[in-house]
């Protein structure tokens, strides 16, 4: 395993490209890309403001810069470094950018949610989509490219439109069953589109592309509701994560559920493996490196490292008790996320902070449980295989594989706190951020 330098960050703004070749990122009012295996610059771009937005094309041949605040975005071209574009919303304002599948197409959400534009890069043509609703997830592309949903508010209801995205025409218009309409999501396959209601009533309903509500899933009542969902990549399975602390899996056929997984304070199943973070003792390790060169080792090496030991079950785990007195409590299952093959979830209960789960989808069981020692801020899996990263807000990164996990510390001079990662398409190297700096993970394939 080998690590970049230091680079410059604003705003937690890196992104691989989606062809892996590229790397971009920004500082300030700059945009950097740069060769993602060498890390060598490849195009310095100079927007009109700070940057609070960048996203790829599909293509990986162009690159969008969102300026809120001055209500402009701009493009930039790889292939023709001279070729800009600057699009300006004027007084509407602007508070969401986004690609279209096709790469070129732009969608800017206007201030107060008044109207979506469609850019057209091709042609220079526009198009506009009324009555977006302001919610958390209110535009979703199917992964073929082919449609886009749009939750929208007319007349004091909720309602998803669907457009084919290649000329932006109403497919169908529908009303939805819900109070809130929090978010909308497609299936991988592209089949259902899952709808669901805002925290304050437990409703998930699931739509078929000609607007017909297949199921509506109502676990309880009269409490807080859902707070995050995930699809497994074969569209098998929904994953439901809810303020109670639990996480329902439905299935593709009847969209009744099949399991649930709880997340109490302490692990009791004999069957799951519970690695806890522990940390070493800074003597020890220097002593084991004092045949090196003194100026060889940076002084990151004899800081505080960290490594995993197995706790004997039953584990008691570290829990907070949620302030009742305030707004978007710190309770129930905040992150969601299917490895690639399908064979395992990865859960996050924020009551217990400092902890990921880890369930077997196969077996409907708890696979293993890590409890860090600072609360856990990111976690990701490799697109190519079942390896989990994960984050902390410290200078290390934690890998998880069935075959075990380990824990790294990043060999930098520099105070360097994690807060956010990203695998490269290829799962061999990992995007490591911080608020003010970002540095390249490079792993080998035989790796944990």
């Amino acid at each position: 395993m080998n690590f970049s330098e230091l680079f410059k960050l604003s705003g937690l703004l890196g992104r691989f490209s989606p062809d892996g070749k590229c790397l971009a990122s920004c500082v300030q009012y700059r945009l950097v890309v740069r060769d993602a295996s060498s890390l060598q610059i490849l195009q310095l771009y100079t927007c009109l403001d700070q940057i609070q937005h960048i996203e790829w094309s599909s293509d990986s041949l162009f690159i969008l810069c969102a300026m809120y605040k001055r209500g402009i975005v701009q493009v930039w071209s790889l292939e023709q470094p001279g070729w800009h574009c600057k699009i300006d919303e004027g007084s509407a304002g602007l508070v969401a950018s986004c690609w279209s599948p096709d790469g070129r197409h732009i969608l800017n959400t206007t201030e107060f949610h008044l109207r979506i534009t469609v850019w057209s890069l091709c042609t220079k043509s526009v198009s506009y989509i009324k009555y977006p609703k302001a919610c958390q997830q209110g535009i979703a592309f199917s992964r073929d490219g082919h449609y886009v949903a749009v939750a929208e508010r007319r007349d004091c209801r909720d309602c998803i439109s669907l457009f084919v995205c290649s000329d932006w025409q109403l497919l169908r218009h529908f009303d939805t069953e819900t109070q809130d309409l929090a978010g909308i999501e497609w299936a991988p396959n592209g089949c259902v589109l899952a709808a669901w209601d805002a925290c304050l009533e437990y409703k998930m309903l699931l739509y078929s592309l000609d607007g017909r509500l297949l199921a509506t899933y109502r676990a309880y009542e009269w409490s807080l509701g859902i707070k995050s969902m995930a699809w497994s990549p074969s569209s098998q399975f929904l994953a439901i994560g809810s303020y109670d602390e639990k996480v329902r899996i439905l299935n593709h056929v009847t969209w009744k559920k099949i399991t649930e997984f709880e997340h109490p304070a302490a692990v009791v199943s004999t069957k799951a493996v519970v690695y806890k973070e522990v940390e070493k003792c800074p003597a020890a390790e220097a002593q084991r490196l004092s045949l090196a060169p003194p100026r060889a080792l940076p002084s990151s090496l004899l800081s505080t490292h960290s490594k995993y030991d197995i706790s004997p079950v039953p584990a008691s785990l570290h829990c907070v008790k949620p302030a009742a007195d305030r707004a978007n409590p710190k309770m129930g299952i905040g992150m969601l996320a299917f490895s690639p093959d399908n064979c395992f979830l990865a859960s996050k209960n924020d009551n217990i902070p400092n902890a990921v789960w880890i369930w077997d989808i196969q077996k409907l069981k708890l696979f293993a449980v890590l409890e860090q020692l600072c609360p856990i801020q990111s976690f990701q899996w490799d697109p190519c295989q079942p390896r989990l990263a994960v984050c902390t807000g410290n200078s290390k990164v934690y890998l998880w594989s069935p075959a075990g996990c380990v824990a790294v510390q990043v060999p930098l001079e520099a105070d360097f706190q994690i807060v956010s990662l990203s695998w490269h398409s290829s799962g061999d190297s990992l995007l490591l951020l911080s608020k003010e700096n970002f540095c390249v993970c490079y792993l080998e394939r035989q790796e944990v």
